[in-house]
C-alpha cells in the first residue's frame, strides 16, 4: 500500500496533481501488477496536510514509531526535501568539482605544495601565491584562460574553495615569485619527483624548438633592457622571423627535468653549455649529450667534446664516405636485442683518427622500404612504357625529374633519354632499415647505445625517426648522466 501521485494537463495547459491511497494487485488474466485504488484524496493543492499528517502518525502509533514534521518548529525536525512539499525546485548555480579536485592532489603528492609553500615563508610572506599559482595550473588544464580570466570567471565555476579571496594581482605577483626561484624550485620537485616514482635519474632527454612572434624588429635592450629574448633566427617551420629557442629537459618516462628560454638566435650547439651549467649542481653524474644527424658535423662535435665531454650522434649514411665504404660493408654478425632492433659495433682508424660507429638495423622496416620501393619502381616503369617519346627535355619527364620521391631512381643518358637507374636502386637497398651512430666514448655498451637512441620514439613518436627513416632529421635531442664519480 502506497500513497500515489497522478497528473492531468488541463485544455488551457494548467496542470492538475491528485493523490491516491493503492495498492499493486495481480491481474487474473494478465498476471501482471496493476494499481487497485482504495481511496481518493483529491486534488493535492486542496488537500489539507494536517489530515495526512494525522493518518501518519495513527499508523506510526500502531507500528510503534514517532512522525516528525519537519515543517512544525515544535518538533525540532530539520527540513528535508523529502519530507516537505517542495514545488519546481531549481538549481540556482553549479561548479565543476571531479577535475579540480584530481589536479589539486596532484598538485600537493608530486611536492608542489610544500616547495612553494616553502619558498612563500623563507620571504616572510603571507600572501597566498602557492594557491595563486595551483589554481592557475589547473586551468591551464582544465580550461586555459588569462590570468584575468582565472580570477574574473573561471574560479567562479570551480570547486577550489582553498583559492577563495585570491585577487588579480596575486596572479602577476606569484608568477614573478616563482621566476626568481625557478631553479631552487625545479630541482626540489625533480628530485622528489624521482624519489616517489623511482625514477632513473641517470637519463635525461633534451630537446629545443622555436617559438615565432609576428613582430616587425627583435628585441633591442637599449629600448627597453629587459628585452633580449626575440631575435631573428630560422624556426622550425623554415620561416626567417624574430623567435625564441624554447628547451626541455625530461626523463626517460617523460617526466620534466627543467626548462630554458633562450634568445632567437642561439644555435643547438650553444645551448649545451646553458645546460650544463645549469645542471651542474644536481649531481646527476657524466654528461653524454645524444642528437640526429643534423648536428653531426667536424665543428659540432668538437663543440660538443669541449661542453659534454662525451657524445652520440645519428650519421647521414650516404653522404660519408668512410660510412658507405667501411661500416655499411663491415662484413659481421649483428647482436639481436629486440625483434626489430639488432646491432653492431664498427672500430674505423687507429689513435687519435679513431672513431667508434654503431649500424643498427630494424629488419621490420627494411621490408616496408622493400616493398615502398618496389611499388615506386613499378609506377616509373609504367609511366616510361606510356610515353614512345622518352626524351628528357618533355613535359612528363620534366615533372618526373624534379619530383622528390621519383627522381633519385631516374638517370638521363649521354642521348637524353630518362631511364631508371638500377645502380641507385641497388644502392638504395643497402641503407633498408639501417641507421649508423657515431660516439667518441668508448665506455657505452652496444646496448646501451643502439635501446637509448631508438628508445626515443618514447617521448616523441615521429615517422621521420631513424628506425622508420634512416639519417632523416628527428627533433629530440637528449643527454645521459651515468652514475660515476664525475661532476657535470
Amino acid at each position: 500500500m502506497y500513497l500515489r501521485s497522478t497528473k492531468r494537463r488541463n485544455k488551457d495547459g494548467s496542470v492538475v496533481e491528485y493523490l491516491q491511497l493503492a495498492q499493486n494487485e495481480r491481474h487474473p488474466d494478465t498476471r501482471k501488477p496493476v494499481a487497485n485504488i482504495i481511496h481518493n484524496f483529491g486534488r493535492a493543492k486542496q488537500l489539507d496536510r494536517q489530515e495526512l499528517i494525522r493518518l501518519c502518525r495513527s499508523i506510526a502509533r500502531f507500528c510503534g514509531l514517532t512522525v516528525n514534521d519537519p515543517l512544525d518548529p515544535a518538533s525540532g525536525a530539520l527540513p528535508s526535501p523529502e519530507a516537505g512539499f517542495f514545488v519546481d525546485p531549481k538549481i540556482r548555480k553549479t561548479r565543476s568539482f571531479g577535475c579540480p579536485m584530481v589536479i589539486e592532489a596532484l598538485w600537493e603528492r608530486l611536492g608542489l605544495k610544500k616547495t612553494l609553500e616553502g619558498v612563500v615563508n623563507a620571504k616572510g610572506l603571507r600572501v597566498p601565491y602557492e594557491r595563486a599559482l595551483m589554481a592557475m595550473t589547473a586551468n591551464r588544464l582544465c580550461d586555459p584562460e588569462s590570468k584575468l580570466g582565472v580570477w574574473d570567471r573561471w574560479l567562479s565555476r570551480v570547486y577550489l574553495p582553498s583559492c577563495d579571496g585570491l585577487q588579480l594581482k596575486h596572479m602577476y605577483e606569484a608568477m614573478d615569485l616563482m621566476y626568481e626561484h625557478a631553479d631552487k624550485i625545479e630541482a626540489a620537485i625533480f628530485f622528489h619527483i624521482a624519489d616517489l616514482f623511482n625514477l632513473e635519474v641517470d637519463l635525461i632527454f633534451y630537446d629545443t624548438t622555436t617559438a615565432s612572434f609576428h613582430v616587425d624588429r627583435e628585441d633591442d635592450p637599449d629600448r627597453h633592457a629587459n628585452a633580449t629574448l626575440r631575435k631573428f633566427g630560422h624556426s622550425r617551420e623554415g620561416t626567417w622571423s624574430p623567435q625564441v629557442v624554447v628547451a626541455l629537459a625530461v626523463t626517460r618516462e617523460g617526466i620534466p627535468v627543467r626548462s630554458w628560454v633562450l634568445p632567437g638566435n642561439t644555435s643547438d650547439v650553444a645551448t649545451v653549455e646553458k645546460v650544463r651549467a645549469d645542471l651542474r649542481g644536481w649531481h646527476l653524474g657524466r654528461a653524454m649529450f645524444v642528437a640526429d644527424s643534423g648536428m653531426n658535423s667536424e665543428d659540432n662535435r668538437r663543440e660538443l667534446a669541449r661542453a659534454c665531454g662525451k657524445y652520440l650522434l645519428a650519421c647521414r649514411m650516404s653522404n660519408v664516405a668512410e660510412i658507405r665504404k667501411k661500416v655499411l660493408s663491415k662484413r659481421g654478425r649483428y647482436t639481436v636485442f629486440k625483434d626489430n632492433l639488432h646491432a653492431k659495433a664498427v672500430v674505423v682508424g687507429d689513435g687519435e683518427r679513431r672513431r667508434r660507429y654503431i649500424l643498427c638495423c630494424n629488419p621490420r622496416e627494411a621490408e616496408r622500404q622493400r616493398k615502398h620501393r618496389e611499388m615506386t619502381v613499378a609506377v616509373l616503369e609504367k609511366a616510361l612504357e606510356s610515353h614512345k617519346d622518352a626524351s628528357a627535355t618533355a613535359q612528363w619527364a620534366i615533372e618526373l625529374l624534379a619530383s622528390r620521391r621519383f627522381k633519385r631512381y631516374l638517370k638521363v643518358t649521354k642521348t637524353n633519354k630518362v631511364r631508371i637507374d638500377r645502380g641507385k636502386i641497388r644502392e638504395a637497398e643497402t641503407y633498408d632499415g639501417k641507421w649508423v651512430l657515431e660516439t667518441n666514448d668508448d665506455t657505452i655498451s652496444l646496448e646501451d647505445a643502439a635501446c637509448g637512441y631508438k628508445g626515443l620514439m618514447v617521448i616523441e613518436p615521429s615517422p621521420s625517426w631513424p628506425a622508420e627513416s634512416p639519417g632523416t632529421r628527428s627533433r629530440w635531442r637528449w643527454m645521459r648522466f651515468r652514475s660515476q664519480n664525475f661532476s657535470i
